[in-house]
């Protein structure tokens, strides 16, 4: 059986064909471009099916496909009418025209009847249920034809389906699903005046739901979420953890945390049943290492800047960096924070300061674990961080948890096609699949480097310059 799992991001698409063992047979890559005017941020509907239909085509023309799922960015919304013509562009995520309903929104309900029902510790212009509100208001020629009202998952099972379908991991963030009974939350489409009748019906991920020209095709879920899938992360034991531009963190729990006003960290549903997750990020983590070596070490690689790094040695001579370059945002939420060296003295070099930046992210994860109370076996790294060992170690040391990089570079391709296999019966579940496909490739175990003095050292400067009256430890 061959697999084919779909993954639609902000600006590409990735489509990776595998067979039942996981091996990679056939892949596609498509980039696009936005359209963007001031807080607009717009793109042709119908481009994501034809750009959707044509990977599909240009892998079956090598390889036969026997079944096709798809993970999609969240909050992308389209309209249609009844016939599933769209009535304008999607509004892509990045859209933020609906700040003024969502602040309407968030002072009708109060963020924590929003969070308790929806996961979302904070309620901005990107959310659906805000969109939706804005268009009623702004363009009422387009909602009073609205017939179907699509994310980007559904809109895309649709086209190659005809099944007007959800599932809830894509949702979660929609502010109108109640992740607590996977069930739309009447209260809040009631404010919005939007009728249940326009909405999807709620499938569970990987579950089949049609075909595509003789293909069964399956739901998946939310990008991110099948990125942890295809990393093999599926209960509390391990977490994922990406180093890209930013810094990625998901992590399983059992039922949705308390809420806490000074969190903005989000909760949503897993693929997996009965199961929820925790997604952490960082504006800057390896956009911090691009930033220093584009502006004061341009004629090193990253990896010679890493051989730097590692001569500097643990604690960087008394070197800490705060990596706030575009503000923080988790464990404390605050954009207006700056980056910040401090302790320079004469004897740092720029391998002290490269260092300093390795050390910071790893601290950034410890200081992100220890606010939601993380206890794991593992964490699974991917991203372009994954491939500096001296940073994974750096990781393992600080954390004091193994960390693993993965054999499949391409996570969320992966834990899509997991998911189509789910949805056939190739395989009886998600652990097995994952058993099956998810490889680890190299291990880096805590060597018992010592990092506690410079991790308070961390503390201490980002709550004084970040948080002052949040404790340490906290």
């Amino acid at each position: 059986m061959n697999l084919l799992g779909i993954d639609v991001g902000t600006t590409s698409l990735k489509a990776v064909l595998y067979n039942e063992a996981g091996e990679s047979l056939a892949g596609v890559n498509t980039d696009y471009t936005l359209t963007t005017r001031g807080e607009l941020v717009e793109f042709d509907a119908n481009e994501y099916v034809r750009i959707t239909k044509e990977a599909i085509a240009s892998i079956r023309e090598r390889f036969p496909i026997d079944a096709i799922s798809i993970d999609t960015q969240g909050e992308t919304l389209i309209l249609t009418d009844g016939e599933g013509t769209p009535l304008m562009p999607a509004i892509v995520w990045l859209d933020n025209r609906a700040t003024a309903e969502a602040a309407e929104i968030e002072a009708h309900f109060g963020q924590e009847e929003i969070y308790r029902v929806t996961g979302q510790p904070e309620t901005t212009g990107g959310w659906p249920g805000c969109k939706l509100l804005w268009v009623k208001r702004n363009l009422p020629e387009v909602w009073q034809k609205t017939k179907k009202v699509f994310l980007l998952e559904d809109w895309l099972l649709y086209a190659l389906t005809g099944e007007f379908v959800t599932e809830p991991t894509i949702q979660s963030s929609s502010i109108y699903l109640d992740i607590n009974t996977r069930a739309w939350w009447p209260e809040m489409l009631s404010f919005i005046g939007c009728d249940e009748s326009i909405l999807p019906r709620i499938a569970n991920s990987a579950e089949r739901i049609g075909s595509f020209d003789g293909i069964p095709v399956v739901t998946g879920a939310l990008d991110q979420i099948a990125g942890a899938i295809g990393v093999g992360v599926l209960d509390e034991n391990v977490i994922s953890e990406m180093t890209g531009t930013i810094m990625a963190i998901c992590a399983v729990t059992e039922a949705v945390p308390p809420y806490d006003p000074k969190s903005k960290i989000p909760c949503h549903l897993h693929a997996v049943p009965d199961k929820f997750v925790r997604l952490l990020w960082s504006s800057t983590a390896g956009m911090a290492l691009k930033w220093f070596r584009n502006n004061f070490a341009e004629e090193l690689s990253f990896a010679e800047l890493d051989r730097l790094a590692e001569e500097a040695g643990p604690g960087a001579e008394g070197l800490t960096m705060l990596p706030h370059l575009c503000g923080s945002t988790m464990p404390i939420y605050n954009p207006d924070a700056k980056g910040s060296f401090w302790g320079m003295t004469l004897a740092h070099g720029r391998g002290h300061f490269a260092r300093a930046i390795l050390e910071a992210v790893a601290f950034t994860l410890k200081d992100d674990l220890e606010h939601i109370g993380a206890d794991c076996d593992e964490i699974r790294i991917t991203g372009g961080g994954a491939a500096s060992p001296l940073w994974a170690q750096i990781k393992a040391d600080v954390t004091g948890i193994r960390l693993a990089t993965v054999k499949e570079k391409e996570s969320a391709c992966l834990g899509t096609a997991i998911m189509a296999g789910v949805g056939i019966g190739v395989y009886p579940s998600f652990e097995e699949a994952c058993k099956r496909l998810v490889a680890t490739k190299k291990i880096y175990t805590p060597g018992g480097t010592d990092y506690s003095a410079a991790y308070a050292q961390y503390q201490r400067l980002d709550r004084l310059l970040n948080d002052p009256d949040r404790p340490i430890g906290k």
